[in-house]
């Protein structure tokens, strides 16, 4: 604490108080940016992880897309695109459920 306290009270003579206080200014706009700069790549990183998600149409599981089957079921994984997904009409890719009474 000496130290630092010891070059600014060489440094502001010198240079003067604006000089400082823009120092000051650049520090600590840095510290608001490297965390907004880290925000910005885990949400790039975050969409492009899940783009390669892929759901199998016969039993719903999950992928990676590091396989081209499903690990469930073993049936082929379509490369689904967001394009096909919004042509499709709602009543197909619902599910109807029938309830049964249990005695």
């Amino acid at each position: 604490m000496l130290t630092y306290s010891l070059i600014i009270l060489i440094l502001v003579p010198i240079f003067g108080i604006k000089l400082f206080i823009s120092f000051l200014g650049n520090i600590i706009l840095l510290l608001f940016l490297i965390p907004l700069l880290f925000l910005v790549v885990l949400f790039i990183g975050f969409n492009s992880y899940k783009s390669k998600i892929n759901t199998c149409s016969n039993c719903g599981a999950i992928s990676l897309g590091l396989s081209n089957t499903c690990m469930s079921c073993g049936t082929e994984l379509e490369n689904i695109s967001k394009e096909s997904q919004f042509n499709k009409k709602p009543s197909e890719s619902t599910i109807e459920v029938k309830a049964e009474e249990i005695k």
